[in-house]
């Protein structure tokens, strides 16, 4: 809804309005037996549908930002129900704008960051997802290997011929020896942030890896450079799109990247060209998890978006956490979602994601001493998940989530950044920070845990790991801006 800048007296008005209903509803519940209510609450939406159309658009809305003011469950409900129930205005261009403006003010008290949503009959790629007319509106462009090679021949920059290329080969083994990767790539502008998810690698084997604003695309079958997606030069640089995570759909056609400043970007590999910006987080966007066609996202505010990039409004769901996620996926089932916190909490949520309602509860919360980053489901038996606690806990830990309890654990001395399980091999894989930095390979036998080997050659932590479909090659990114590959 719009009010005119400083029409102090209308915005009273509402909320007053506002907290009359709340009141209201704190005596009558949403389902059953009372119609009266359900008949108020038509009459109360409304009366504010006719009020907001009767007056101008707004330069502004007093609202505060981020967590300055949080509302209550009871408003942001209301909030959330007229967002859902209020028929759009093709009129008014400024509509999608609004409509993503209220969903996040409902969520989290805030404005909306991300000014670019799908508009409602845009044509669709070849994923089915809804694409932008152009990948250059949205400020990102796609550039193959083959044209970057091209470029930095004709300019000729010194500078740039002593540039560390990304995927460029640092070392490589004639034999791959026990516990030696078999080659070495250079991975410049890696952030060093615990907290971020930087590589994946596809159904297809190309590796995603994110450095610093630009996705390095890399294929681990002919062992060569794809391409990169990358903001344009001509952007500010205060408004560069640093990137916090990444995430390939399930069919590996599509890659989900979220970036620091909460936008969330959609781009479809296959045309390597179209683009479209989901709504978005107030807050740094830490976890990616693809569910089918549905994509949940997690933000360092504690907020859990449930998108679907089909549907002409994408948010069909959210729940929330006191804590800031750090990590977030579907089981292999798809029957459960985990999510991780800074607060060493594992919460368990069934797959009814509809509905934007903060009274959302997980179905099992789990507790660990340390901030849940390092987190997998077991493939071959769904019921199980591992966590790695960080540097003031070093436990590896598996976990039933039927019963809730953890089954086994392996105090590894050393802080856990991240957690793959190998699912043709029947191996566990984790990667280390102090004191060795290493990656190891970890046999589980109910109930018997045991490392079989230790992979060593990072001289800073180990940040992230991903695995080639087959589970015979491992993948890992330190903060030592070097990406290794271990044969199995």
């Amino acid at each position: 809804m719009r009010l005119k800048t400083g029409d102090t007296n209308d915005w009273d008005n509402l909320r007053r309005m506002l907290r009359d209903f709340v009141g209201k509803r704190r005596h009558c519940p949403f389902k059953g037996q009372n119609d009266a209510h359900h008949v108020s609450y038509k009459r109360f939406r409304r009366r504010i549908i006719r009020r907001s159309s009767s007056e101008g658009p707004a330069a502004s809305t007093p609202l505060a930002t981020g967590r300055q003011c949080e509302p209550s469950f009871e408003l942001d409900a209301v909030c959330q129900r007229l967002v859902l129930d209020s028929p759009p205005r093709h009129h008014e261009p400024e509509q999608t704008v609004l409509q993503g403006n209220l969903q996040e003010t409902a969520l989290a008290g805030g404005v909306f960051h991300c000014g670019a949503v799908s508009p409602l009959n845009t044509p669709c790629s070849a994923g089915g997802w809804p694409a932008t007319e152009n990948a250059r509106e949205q400020g990102w462009v796609w550039r193959a290997a083959v044209q970057e090679a091209r470029t930095a021949q004709q300019t000729g920059s010194d500078e740039r011929k002593h540039d560390l290329q990304p995927f460029a080969v640092l070392d490589k083994a004639s034999v791959g020896l026990q516990g030696k990767s078999v080659m070495k790539l250079a991975a410049p502008s890696l952030l060093n942030d615990f907290y971020t998810n930087l590589l994946d690698c596809s159904r297809n084997g190309v590796i995603a890896l994110a450095l610093g604003s630009s996705v390095y695309l890399w294929n681990s079958e002919t062992r060569a450079l794809v391409g990169h997606l990358s903001p344009q030069m001509e952007r500010p640089r205060h408004q560069t799109q640093s990137i916090s995570c990444l995430c390939w759909s399930t069919d590996g056609r599509a890659l989900c990247i979220g970036t620091r400043q909460g936008e969330i970007q959609l781009w479809d590999v296959e045309h390597k060209q179209t683009m479209t910006c989901l709504p978005s987080h107030l807050s740094v966007v830490r976890a990616l998890s693809w569910k089918q066609q549905l994509l949940s996202s997690g933000s360092v505010l504690g907020r859990i978006h449930h998108l679907d990039p089909r549907a002409p409004a994408p948010l069909v769901g959210a729940a929330v956490h006191e804590e800031g996620i750090c990590s977030l996926q579907w089981s292999p089932g798809d029957d459960r979602l985990a999510s991780g916190s800074t607060d060493g909490l594992l919460c368990l949520w069934d797959s009814d994601v509809a509905g934007l309602t903060r009274s959302r509860q997980p179905i099992t919360t789990l507790k660990q001493p340390s901030a849940v980053k390092a987190m997998a489901w077991c493939p071959w038996q769904r019921k199980t998940i591992a966590t790695g606690g960080g540097w003031k806990d070093g436990e590896l830990r598996i976990w039933d989530t039927e019963s809730g309890t953890c089954v086994t654990s392996a105090n590894t001395n050393s802080q856990i950044c991240s957690v793959r399980w190998a699912e043709e091999k029947r191996y566990l894989v984790t990667g280390h920070g102090l004191p060795h930095h290493q990656v190891t390979c970890w046999t589980w036998e109910f109930p018997s845990l045991s490392p079989t080997y230790q992979l060593t050659g990072h001289s800073h932590r180990v940040l992230h790991l991903t695995l080639n479909p087959d589970g015979t090659q491992i993948f890992s990114a330190g903060a030592d801006q070097r990406l290794h590959i271990w044969d199995m």
